[in-house]
């Protein structure tokens, strides 16, 4: 699909929470925290999420005219009703802009990409922003140190468009996979109909992050597998015809284990030690700050791969 990302927008909340600061607070050292999650600082939004998610939008969008879609990849919601959507438009100036989230936890964005780059393609839409803001630290379970310590926030944004006729951009190779049987390694079980604010069983535990990062690794390492040599076949690249890795960023272990697929570590995107694992945001937050520092000319090849709750794993491979 002849589509390119045409800029890119990163916002950081000014609060910095350093492992230092959270190793008292978990009972843990400082050396543990940065060998189980290689996170040395993270920040903390002071700040709802559609602010973020406007900064971040504003420095994507630049002088250029507001998008003719929004879509908020994203996983913690402002509120239940009405859309995230909504109040990042607000947030914007702007009105009258259709905008909907699309919900796949980690995975958010690169799922969101794909739809747009389809949306595109077929011509019902001509400049898309998707826009990535989440707020992961206000449900830190403080009894799960290994997560607590993991989880940061921020937001990133990415202007998409239809590929001008003498460029060579493109969506040229896209996959994803979901396997039920790992649903509950990572979750947040209430805020839905299971565990409803209204009924008296709902425990405040309901509402915190859990998960199990060693069961994620060793499902989802086979799996990444299988979703990675798809897309390079449809791709028609191999390991070293990749210019650029973006990971989503889940854990320092994580990260650096994208290695192991054949990818010489010095083209992955490591962002995880200061940003942490910021859910829907981690792969546009990887993605924005490598083309903020000029990782990517247009032309080369980068594949975007991560892991979501579900368990899910996508991957795409991008002509830049």
């Amino acid at each position: 699909m002849r589509v390119r990302v045409t800029s890119t927008g990163l916002y950081l909340p000014p609060k910095v929470e350093t492992a230092e600061d959270l190793a008292p607070r978990v009972g843990r050292s400082v050396e543990w925290i940065l060998e189980r999650t290689g996170v040395f600082e993270r920040r903390v939004a002071e700040e709802p999420v559609e602010s973020m998610a406007a900064k971040a939008a504003a420095l994507a969008i630049g002088d250029g005219p507001p998008p003719d879609l929004i879509v908020n990849a994203s996983t913690t919601p402002r509120q239940a009703l009405p859309d995230t959507s909504v109040f990042v438009q607000r947030e914007l100036g702007w009105e009258g802009i259709p905008c909907h989230t699309v919900h796949a936890t980690c995975l958010s964005f690169l799922i969101a990409l794909h739809q747009v780059a389809a949306l595109l393609t077929v011509g019902a839409y001509q400049r898309v922003l998707i826009v990535s803001s989440e707020i992961g630290s206000i449900g830190r379970n403080w009894d799960e140190p290994e997560s607590a310590v993991l989880l940061g926030d921020g937001a990133a944004a990415a202007l998409v468009e239809r590929t001008p006729d003498d460029e060579g951009s493109a969506l040229l190779a896209y996959k994803m996979g979901c396997w039920p049987s790992g649903a509950g390694l990572t979750e947040v079980a209430g805020g839905g109909v299971l565990h409803h604010p209204n009924d008296p069983g709902t425990r405040r535990e309901h509402n915190l992050f859990h998960m199990d990062g060693p069961g994620i690794y060793r499902m989802a390492r086979r799996r990444v597998a299988i979703v990675l040599r798809d897309v390079l076949t449809r791709a028609s690249w191999t390991q070293s015809d990749v210019d650029l890795v973006v990971p989503h960023q889940a854990s320092g272990t994580a990260v650096a284990a994208v290695a192991r697929y054949g990818f010489p570590p010095e083209r992955i995107v490591n962002v995880v030690g200061r940003f942490g694992n910021t859910i829907g945001a981690s792969l546009p937050m990887a993605l924005a700050a490598a083309n903020a520092e000029g990782r990517m000319r247009r032309g080369d090849q980068v594949l975007l791969v991560g892991t979501g709750a579900g368990l899910s794993v996508a991957a795409a491979a991008l002509r830049w």
